[in-house]
């Protein structure tokens, strides 16, 4: 017996009790048998997938649709949450107890293995009303432990059993409340705490080997990524468990995660399951993603398991760099010495690889240690390190902790007094050491023998480190509550040693601030070849001057000066930076002309890094035989700079330097619309300049009050007529043609979105950034991003043509455009030219019964405030009226008679009951004519009673949203009863 699709709704909650029931019989039968024939094997299978599908399906309360079947269907993890009908049948420890000897007797068939293993997984989960109490959960928990440990002690986990054994665990550590965990014995408690940390150990040492030998599968890897989650679940709180609680699991998690990641002898990376040594070249793929993304989870998880043992972790990781970065050094010298000697040696690659990688991944996982990765927050230093250096400040020499620092060039250990420098600073200094010795490799041409990853793995350490560190603003932490009861750390928020090495006013930050700057000039004076490398490299000197305080030091930097001549120069090697390196390091020179700076001095830094700009790309445009040059390699070389330069301008955008930065841009702007006609036939320059403008609108829109706003307005409505008018007509060849089309759109589409966002995002009232600069002919001219933006779509509708929109990104932005528009701006819609208007509702249409099923919600969700603004303006013959009517069809249709994604039930339902309101008569008109169809009097039966469930708890309906809400709830319930009766095949 097995279910298939909506079959399940056929059964009952009895009915799945009962089989379920009937099934523990039957595996209880099988269980007691020695051994199973063939047949009795295959038997005996099928009712272990049944028990399975009844775990798996009982969640799911009477009626609720079948969007919610889907959901499950695509989940391999779906909580157990049944009523309270089931206690009986599962909270009996028999029947749990049962599972886990079924699974010892099964584990070596993968199959029935999946099955079992699934089962106690749901089990696993189990929560809910069928606990009639805390205490009965805690019971059933500590049954459920007993049971697994029971079964996973003293064997060795088969790969197929990876996944569901961590999954097990995984749910009872996420599903079940800390208080039941922490209610459980002590000693049973602290024997699954024990089970956890040898499997985690375990897997990933299989997940490491997996790697190694490029496994398609990587089970173990899975299950070793799931239970690292199941730590930071418990090691992040710290209500139920005293500090300290994990320090020594967590020392045994990262021990074994460092030793997976470095070379033999120390480590076992490399090393294949019989210990011999992998010597194989490995050939890695340009499209494969750096470690630091890839195992970016991984790597939090340790990072925070670090922290927590920090008092081990850090002196750890750097004993172990320090050690490496002495081999390195040495390593290199000996090259040295080889390649001036008359009689050069073979020399070891093998040993300077392994030396590379181990340096790799220890980099990796300190910069996750001692900081996080913040996406659009203040960064702050992690609550366990600031108290793990404030714990030993009284310890700490501050004067031989600054010359640590200061000394990139000398080992740590040749510093009298090394012992007594701060652990968290000495880290640090040892990825400096590291630094150095790579810029002193490079000095001594020997550039050739060093690691590319690992010049990129140093600053974006460097990067992630002074982001967090370097100048902290110390009023961020006046408010810290760190995890310690100690006297020490509640007096003091910030590490003395950190104040003193990284603080403001501090001659430690003035040279670290040096330091970096120094680091960025020798790579970029290298790394031409390397652009990752190079990328990296000005992402950290962004960092460097994207605060006022860090910028106010960098430009006290002569090598800052230098750089800035050089770029504006275009001089080498600056000038073979890739464009995409050329735009960040504009963005950080324009930063950094916003740092604390007397008028003058203010005035030729503009002078030296802005003018250069302006003057030779005026120079290069002005000549008058430009429509003759324009296409030579050295002109279009200097056109492109200069867009890059003006995209990078725009990235570096601020409330406080708008006013500047836009004034500046205008005036370039109306020159790229002339640049559009002069290189309309070079597609790479016409996408250039379009996406000088999404980044101009992208950055400044929300500052702009309402004259600038309608400058850029005009300006880009200006460059989309030149842009249509130039690609109108014109006959797409090739694929290549229509892919820079592709471009070109999608960039059209990203500036009207974010010419539109000014209507929701406007911070120019309250920020008066501009300081009455407002003032001009268009001052008080009603101005609406919504016209602009409607008038952009009637200029490039025209070039939509469907096999553009079979671009699934270009697809999806142009409906999320429609959607946008119709959703803040439903009333503009009736008051466009027939044509567009037309042309919108085709294209709702099209998206609807066309496209994906992204797209179709998009068109769903659009047609619901269309519909709305139609029921409020009561026009009653107007084309959107009418086009709604036509929509009622369609999306009845879509609901009743079509097969669709179940996911977009909610979008359809709200759009549907909206269009009902809308348009009764004509809904009406449509279910007698369904129901006049059906020739079968059981389905008309069943489909007369469901519509009439369905509106009977909103006749009327009406735009309510109580009343939309139980249409919502009822459509629910509609669906489960009659979805996919009807649909056409």
């Amino acid at each position: 017996m097995e279910f298939h699709g909506n079959c399940k709704r056929v059964f009952q909650e009895e009915d799945l009790r009962q089989i379920f029931m009937l099934t523990v019989e039957v595996l209880q039968e099988f269980s007691r048998r020695e051994t199973l024939s063939a047949q009795m094997s295959s038997v005996f299978q099928r009712y272990l997938a049944l028990a399975n599908q009844v775990l798996s399906w009982n969640f799911l309360p009477p009626n609720l649709g079948r969007h919610y079947i889907a959901m499950f269907e695509s989940s391999q993890n779906v909580l157990l949450k049944p009523t309270e009908s089931w206690r009986e049948a599962l909270l009996d420890s028999r029947v749990m107890e049962l599972f886990f000897t079924v699974h010892r007797k099964v584990r070596e068939d993968s199959d029935m293995a999946q099955d079992s293993l699934q089962c106690l997984a749901q089990l696993a989960s189990l929560h809910g009303p069928v606990f009639p109490d805390e205490g009965a959960q805690v019971d059933y928990l500590a049954h459920f432990i007993e049971g697994l440990l029971s079964t996973v002690n003293g064997i060795e986990i088969e790969d197929s059993e990876a996944v569901g054994v961590s999954s097990i665990i995984s749910n009872l550590i996420t599903v079940f409340p800390r208080s039941a965990l922490t209610a459980i014995p002590t000693e049973l408690f602290s024997s699954f705490v024990n089970c956890l940390t040898h499997l985690t150990c375990s897997f990933g040492r299989s997940a490491a080997l997996e790697e190694v030998l490029d496994k398609d599968d990587m089970v173990y890897m899975e299950a070793y990524d799931r239970l690292l989650e199941s730590w930071l679940t418990l090691v992040q709180d710290d209500k139920h468990f005293h500090k300290g609680f994990f320090t020594q699991h967590a020392v045994q998690v990262f021990n074994s995660y460092i030793q997976c990641h470095l070379a033999a002898p120390d480590g076992t990376r490399n090393l294949t399951a019989n210990g011999v040594a992998s010597r194989e070249e490995e050939e890695i793929s340009e499209l494969q993603e750096d470690d630091r993304d890839q195992f970016s989870d991984q790597l939090a998880s340790v990072g925070m398991l670090g922290r927590i043992a920090a008092e081990h972790c850090v002196p750890l990781l750097t004993s172990l760099l320090e050690e490496r970065v002495a081999r390195l050094h040495g390593q290199l010298q000996r090259r040295q010495q080889l390649l001036a000697s008359a009689t050069p040696g073979a020399a070891d690659g093998r040993a300077l690889d392994d030396l590379y990688e181990d340096i790799h991944w220890l980099i990796l996982v300190t910069g996750y240690l001692l900081a996080d990765d913040t996406q659009g927050e203040t960064p702050l230093i992690p609550p366990e390190i600031m108290e793990y250096s404030i714990k030993h400040a009284s310890e700490v020499d501050i004067n031989t902790t600054l010359q640590i620092l200061g000394s990139p060039g000398e080992k740590a250990s040749s510093i009298p007094g090394h012992n007594r420098t701060d652990s968290v600073i000495r880290l640090l200094s040892a990825i400096l050491r590291v630094s150095e010795v790579e810029s002193r490799a490079i000095r001594a041409d020997l550039t050739h023998l060093l690691s590319p990853q690992m010049g990129k793995d140093i600053v974006w350490f460097l990067k992630r480190w002074a982001k967090t560190y370097l100048l902290v603003d110390e009023k961020l932490y006046d408010q810290l509550i760190f995890p310690s009861d100690l006297e020490l750390v509640l007096s003091l928020k910030i590490s003395v040693p950190f104040s003193t090495a990284f603080g403001a006013d501090t001659e430690g930050s003035q040279w670290i601030v040096g330091y970096l700057l120094q680091k960025v000039l020798s790579n970029l004076s290298v790394c031409s070849s390397e652009q990752d490398l190079a990328s990296d490299t000005v992402q950290l000197l962004v960092t460097l001057v994207e605060r006022r305080e860090r910028a106010n030091l960098v430009i006290q930097c002569e090598n800052w000066w230098n750089l800035a001549k050089q770029f504006a120069s275009r001089s080498p090697p600056l000038n073979f930076l890739s464009s995409p390196v050329q735009r960040t390091l504009m963005k950080a020179l324009v930063l950094g002309g916003f740092a604390h700076m007397d008028t003058e001095t203010k005035q030729q830094y503009w002078t030296e890094v802005l003018q250069p700009l302006q003057q030779r790309f005026l120079r290069v445009i002005n000549q008058e035989n430009f429509q003759q040059l324009c296409q030579q390699e050295e002109v279009k070389q200097e056109i492109t700079a200069t867009l890059e330069a003006l995209c990078g301008i725009a990235e570096a955008t601020q409330v406080d330097n708008v006013a500047i930065l836009f004034n500046f841009l205008m005036d370039f702007l109306t020159n790229c619309i002339g640049l559009m006609e002069v290189y309309r036939n070079t597609p790479e320059t016409v996408n250039l300049i379009i996406e000088v403008f999404v980044e101009v609108a992208h950055k400044q829109i929300c500052y702009l009050g309402e004259s600038k706003a309608m400058n850029l307005y005009e300006a880009c409505l200006t460059l989309l007529q030149v842009y249509s008018k130039n690609n109108l007509g014109r006959q797409r060849i090739d694929v290549t043609a229509e892919e820079e089309q592709y471009q070109d759109l999608l960039l059209i589409m990203e500036l009207l979105t974010n010419l539109l966002s000014k209507e929701f995002i406007d911070f120019s009232d309250t920020d008066e950034v501009f300081r009455g600069q407002e003032v001009g002919p268009t001052a008080g001219r009603p101005v609406s991003a919504a016209d602009v933006v409607l008038y952009g779509v009637n200029l490039i509708l025209p070039l939509m043509s469907q096999d553009l929109l079979k671009f699934p990104t270009l697809c999806n932005q142009y409906y999320k455009l429609i959607t946008f528009i119709c959703e803040i701006f439903p009333e503009k819609i009736p008051q466009l030219p027939e044509d567009l208007f037309k042309s919108l509702m085709y294209s709702l249409e099209l998206g609807m019964t066309s496209m994906s099923s992204e797209v179709c919600q998009l068109c769903l969700e659009a047609l619901t405030p269309l519909a709305e603004q139609c029921a409020k303006a009561q026009e009653t013959d107007s084309p959107l009226f009418l086009a709604t009517r036509h929509f009622l069809k369609l999306v009845f249709d879509m609901l009743v008679l079509q097969k669709h994604n179940t996911e977009m039930t909610t979008a359809a339902g709200e759009a549907f009951y909206t269009l009902v309101c809308l348009h009764q008569a004509e809904y009406s008109e449509l279910v007698e004519t369904l129901l006049s169809s059906q020739q079968d009097p059981i389905i008309y039966q069943r489909l007369a009673d469901a519509f009439n469930k369905l509106t009977a708890s909103s006749t009327p309906p009406a735009l309510d949203r109580k009343q939309k809400m139980a249409f919502l709830k009822s459509l629910e319930e509609f669906m489960a009863n009659v979805g996919g009766l009807l649909c056409v095949k």
